[in-house]
């Protein structure tokens, strides 16, 4: 049974699967053509050479099949040209996360469809099954990567995207919570006998605020202060560099930290050991540790923004103009982060 169709340049072309065959079978306006192949592309490429040939020999006009239009360009192929100028205007964290999306959940899902061919329930309905998942934060990566594909496309294309009606249910998404002292203090301790490079890296991470991707970036400076690339800064934005001192809770645990082994440590090994530690917490929650507990010493809050790179804090009154125009002494900052002790 003939129950399955393509398009080509306005042409419904039928076809089915059978004995292990694609087959394929157009006879209108003058053409006869039938071509099998056990692999659908080649098919269809087969389709496409018969019918410029037929049109060629009965002078029967046919489009130029060089010309793209959305009836005739994959979802795979567009979305390839959209990553690689991606490539070129985003981080290589950033371009790799959208290629990952792109191979794990929309090429296999859209990728043999022509633009056309993707319509509003159908991307709505795939969104919806992320929801039902419970992986809501996918759902709306997805959502904003399938805009600005479509986006592009109605410009090239002249094509209604569909995505202008797409929604998905509100989320509020949850939030990390500082370990408490009792959970600093376990922490510390495995650290203590563990004593490797993962040990290292979450010492750094609890008494330093740094983000993960910051780990590789971080030199030491005169013995008592950590140096780091802001790793949150756009493409194409200068390097910020950030220098948190070392503070009195560090010292105690400083003989316990090797900072070659924190740079060189990996995300997963790093994030699966914190985890079997506290299931509960997430690793970015020693940056809220960290952030919390200098906050509860009494240092200062612009202090504390300068040494975890915000560029927002509740907590800080004087505005981005105000602080763009103070430049703390070191004996300042230092001072500041002699107020960094506490009992476990």
């Amino acid at each position: 049974m003939w129950c399955k169709s393509f398009i080509y340049d306005n042409r419904i072309v039928k076809f089915r699967y059978y004995q292990g065959l694609f087959q394929a079978r157009y006879r209108r306006q003058g053409y006869n053509i039938e071509v099998a192949s056990k692999d659908f592309d080649t098919m269809k490429k087969k389709f496409i050479e018969k019918l410029i040939g037929q049109a060629e020999v009965q002078d029967i006009p046919v489009a130029d099949p060089k010309r793209r239009t959305a009836k005739t360009v994959l979802f795979a192929d567009y979305a390839k040209d959209w990553l690689k100028l991606k490539e070129k205007t985003t981080k290589p964290s950033t371009f790799k996360e959208y290629s990952r999306m792109f191979e794990v959940n929309l090429r296999p899902t859209f990728g043999h469809l022509h633009l056309s061919e993707i319509t509003r329930p159908l991307v709505q309905q795939y969104l919806f099954t992320f929801v039902e998942a419970g992986k809501y934060r996918t759902a709306e990566k997805l959502k904003l990567m399938l805009n600005c594909i479509f986006d592009m496309a109605a410009e090239d294309f002249n094509l209604p995207s569909p995505m202008k009606k797409i929604v998905l249910p509100y989320h509020e998404s949850k939030k990390g919570s500082a370990l408490t002292k009792d959970e600093e203090k376990k922490l510390v301790e495995y650290c203590r006998n563990r004593k490797d490079d993962v040990a290292s890296a979450l010492l750094v991470l609890l008494y330093f605020g740094l983000r993960q991707s910051e780990l590789p970036t971080l030199k030491v400076i005169d013995g008592n202060t950590l140096e780091c690339e802001t790793s949150k800064e756009r493409m194409g934005r200068n390097v910020t560099l950030r220098y948190i001192p070392f503070t009195p809770m560090f010292r105690k645990v400083q003989d316990l930290v090797d900072f070659e082994k924190a740079k060189n440590v990996t995300v997963y090994t790093l994030r699966s050991a914190f985890k079997r530690l506290f299931p509960e917490h997430h690793p970015h929650e020693l940056r809220y540790t960290f952030i919390t507990r200098c906050k509860e010493c009494g240092v200062s809050g612009e202090v504390v923004m300068l040494w975890d790179g915000h560029s927002g804090d509740k907590d800080v009154k004087t505005s981005a103009v105000d602080r763009g125009y103070t430049d703390y002494s070191k004996e300042y900052i230092l001072a500041e982060a002699e107020k960094v002790n506490y009992d476990l």
